[in-house]
């Protein structure tokens, strides 16, 4: 029996990648947890591994095909002790068609499933090989989860990450149902979809511009941002914070970490500072989920990092916990990754809060737009020499401005407020960062 090797759903954005390389051809015999293609989604690009045992019968997508849809047939394997089917005759070129009559009107019959549609897959009897992702045996063996209880909703029912994560310890999924939940079809909130006019339509004439067509990533930070924006009532806060005591304790730091060879950056004391102001003010570490408020147990810092073509949030998890030298060791190497487009999904999805910063390009003050599901993302200006009042007399300090936007549905005004005055307190005087 053949088996079909679908375009797998690499992250829960995605819909569609590139099939960037096969590592296979026809003919090869493969195992499970073998390499056999390279693809580029709209974060990065990653390996897929065979889940199936066999023979590569037929390899139906080439090298270098954009908007592959996910679940669509990559390739086809022969079960293992088969020969790979001979390949199909080609249909010889078809004549101009002649008009045939119409046919009788026949008892409508209920309609079967393509071979495209979806398996309904179920659960794994006892004894019988479970296919799941390497991440989601990892997260399954930390939460205690018996993956026999699961259902995947991946590829020929592998369990994914997102099966395990929607999953409770002892609790068996609902019957016939795949876990995972895709992106909400248009309209799917009761609005209608609004209406895009052309350029042309909008007054501006043809051959004035170039098009430049959108690739995965930015149709999935549109499509996210606009959600995001449309459906989320966020609210921003300001706050003004002196960093010259934050400045001289980083060049001492850093004279103190040459011989290792690590440099901390302003950014990298902002994610220690946000993460110790997160375990102070737990409120804000938190999302919003129609069950009710998740109250996250570490800070996990999402920092948004500038690419080719948009731009990805790589995170440091439990920052918390770290301290300034392994924050700045993680955040370049993600950074690097990120930018050559070879993080796993698993470090730049999730995230308890965000932080962008646009400081180095200059900008003095703004607000993001939410990450969701985090309830707060803060924007991070540059630091510049400034006025300041003391007491009765004038003053220069170097100041900074930063932006919260809030969930407020989970992050109210007085919560946020409670949260950047940790977050002064701790920029303001570094030592508290590590008390």
């Amino acid at each position: 029996m053949s088996i079909d090797v679908l375009m797998p759903a690499l992250s829960p954005t995605m819909e569609e990648g590139t099939l960037a390389k096969w590592h296979v051809k026809k003919g090869d015999t493969v195992s499970s947890g073998d390499v056999i293609a390279e693809i580029e989604t709209d974060k990065a690009t990653m390996e897929v591994e065979a889940v199936d045992e066999g023979v590569v019968e037929d390899l139906l997508v080439p090298e270098g095909t954009e908007g592959v849809k996910v679940n669509t047939p990559i390739a086809r394997l022969s079960g293992e002790g088969e020969s790979p089917a001979p390949p199909a005759p080609q249909p010889a070129k078809a004549e101009a068609p002649k008009p045939a009559p119409a046919p009788e009107p026949k008892p409508q019959a209920a309609a079967e499933p393509t071979p495209q549609s979806a398996p309904a897959f179920t659960a794994a009897a006892p004894g019988e090989r479970i296919f799941a992702s390497p991440l989601a045996k990892r997260i399954a063996e930390q939460k205690g989860i018996d993956l026999s209880t699961l259902k995947g909703s991946g590829p020929h029912g592998r369990i994914i990450k997102a099966d395990v994560e929607t999953a409770q310890p002892g609790q068996r999924a609902a019957a016939g149902q795949p876990q995972a939940k895709g992106p909400a079809p248009a309209g799917a909130t009761g609005q209608a979809p609004r209406q895009v006019l052309s350029l042309e339509q909008q007054g501006i004439a043809p051959g004035s511009y170039d098009l430049i067509p959108l690739d995965g990533m930015r149709k999935t930070v549109a499509r996210r941002m606009t959600e995001s924006f449309r459906d989320v009532p966020h609210f921003p806060l300001n706050i003004d914070l002196e960093i010259d005591a934050l400045l001289a304790a980083r060049s001492k730091i850093n004279g103190l970490l040459e011989k290792e060879g690590v440099k901390v950056s302003v950014n990298d004391m902002v994610i220690k500072a946000a993460a110790a102001a997160l375990k102070r003010v737990p409120e804000a570490n938190a999302s919003y989920t129609p069950e009710g408020i998740a109250m996250h147990h570490h800070a996990d810092i999402a920092m948004a990092v500038a690419i080719e073509g948009g731009l990805i949030t790589p995170i440091v998890f439990q920052a918390e916990t770290k301290g300034l030298a392994q924050i700045a060791k993680e955040s370049r190497d993600l950074a690097e990754r990120a930018r050559n487009r070879k993080l796993k999904p698993e470090e730049f999805l999730g995230g308890t809060f965000s932080i962008s910063n646009l400081g180095m390009f200059g900008i003095k003050s703004f607000a993001s737009i939410i990450n969701e599901p985090q309830g707060a993302i803060m924007s991070v200006g540059v630091g510049e020499k400034r006025p300041v009042v003391r007491g009765d007399q004038l003053a220069i300090a170097t100041v900074m401005t930063v932006t919260l936007t809030c969930d407020h549905r989970v992050v109210d005004g007085a919560t946020g407020a409670r949260f950047l005055a940790a977050f002064k307190a701790l920029i303001e005087d570094p030592i508290t960062m590590i008390v």
